[in-house]
């Protein structure tokens, strides 16, 4: 998350501009260089950009290309800048520095994520239906537990697909997919893929078939019939893949470069694949930070695209050591999920799994854009106004 620093102006020198560029001297000893056009573009007067939306008013192509200010006036908090057709934009210098792009000053703070493996069943992230569905507070609770962990329990549920459509709706609406929006289902392979059955799934990623995986997705098992097993497996994959980075950087480089290409094609009228393959391991282009993991096996294409004949068998023994610690014992959270507590995780970060089944198991849930979930938990866990001056 994009981050402020100190922004405080130096005592020493003072704001200057010459005829392309104004020029902020802070107390750090950098100086940042904001070119005119872009000061201009980039007013946040209410006749520049919108009080209530925040969305830019200016026509940004009737700014002349080699606008210049008649005068910049220092103050205490900020700058004003005056225009020579008479308009004045203001900026603070907290905005200022922010937004310096030369040199780049801002921090971005690394997520406060907990890792975590097998261990965490001893201290599970949980919160109760009630404080969830009685106020923003109790989401906010909830949000900053699965942002931390990358999953979070619900405690006394009502065990119907009503109930559990209304929790889920409390973070940000459901995404609708080719299995509709919310889902209500059981191993009948109503829907052609291996979630829809009762056969042992190994830990992945949903969604790898699409250019942007689902965010969150709920499991909320209604009922378990005649039968016995179906326990969930859930791994935290960015633990994960900070483990394989250790143990073996070589792999770790494998999967963050060559790409692999996903489908879902087992229903007649459809066959999705995302614009372009993707790797396993998807990184800030900014920080460089691990931001998203695709993987599961099950919906991989066919790999016929190498840049390299020595990447194949690189390939597969990246996937070999990755495998290896995804299955490893005291990586894995086991659960027998049961009425009344459905869980809700990170589909960018945590993978999960199933074991074989039988009898006859009712299971709802759905998913939530990765975009609408983090604007909740960012709305609710930090100040507004903070939010706006990172935009």
């Amino acid at each position: 998350m994009k981050a402020d620093a100190t922004a405080t102006v130096s005592g020493h020198h003072k704001v200057s501009f010459d005829d392309r560029k104004v020029l902020v001297p802070w107390d750090e000893g950098k100086t940042s260089q904001f070119h005119h056009i872009w000061l201009r573009d980039h007013c946040q007067c209410k006749h520049c950009r919108h009080g209530e939306t925040k969305q830019r008013l200016l026509d940004t192509f009737s700014i002349p290309r080699n606008i210049k200010p008649d005068d910049v006036v220092q103050g205490e908090e900020g700058l004003t800048i005056k225009w020579k057709d008479g308009h004045e934009s203001s900026f603070s210098f907290k905005w200022l520095h922010l937004h310096s792009y030369s040199p780049r000053l801002e921090k971005y703070l690394s997520p406060q994520f907990k890792f975590w493996g097998a261990e965490i069943a001893d201290e599970l992230p949980e919160v109760d239906y009630e404080a969830v569905m009685e106020s923003d507070k109790g989401v906010a609770i909830w949000v900053h537990k699965i942002y931390k962990y990358g999953f979070c329990l619900v405690n006394n549920v009502p065990p119907t697909p009503e109930a559990t459509q209304s929790l889920i709706e409390r973070i940000a609406f459901i995404r609708h997919t080719h299995y509709g929006g919310f889902w209500d289902f059981t191993a009948d392979l109503a829907k052609k893929d291996l979630a829809y059955s009762d056969v042992f799934l190994g830990v992945h990623t949903d969604t790898t078939y699409f250019s942007d995986p689902a965010g969150l997705q709920m499991f909320h098992l209604l009922s378990h019939t005649d039968g016995s097993g179906g326990a969930n497996t859930f791994v935290d994959g960015f633990r994960a893949a900070k483990l394989l980075r250790e143990e073996n950087p070589e792999a770790y480089k494998t999967l963050s470069s060559i790409r692999i290409p996903a489908h879902a094609s087992g229903n007649e009228d459809s066959s999705i694949q995302p614009f372009s393959p993707f790797p396993v391991f998807n990184h800030h282009p900014v920080n460089g930070e691990l931001m998203q993991i695709r993987w599961n096996n099950d919906d991989r294409g066919t790999m016929d695209r190498w840049s390299d004949m020595e990447d194949v068998e690189m390939f597969y023994d990246a996937c070999r050591a990755w495998n290896d610690i995804l299955t490893r014992k005291e990586n894995v959270y086991r659960v027998q999920l049961k009425p009344g507590r459905p869980l809700i995780f990170d589909n960018w970060r945590v993978l999960h799994g199933r074991e074989a089944f039988t009898g006859k198991r009712r299971m709802c849930g759905a998913y939530v854009n990765r975009d609408d979930w983090i604007s909740r938990f960012k709305t609710l866990t930090t100040k507004r106004e903070t939010v706006l001056n990172a935009l």
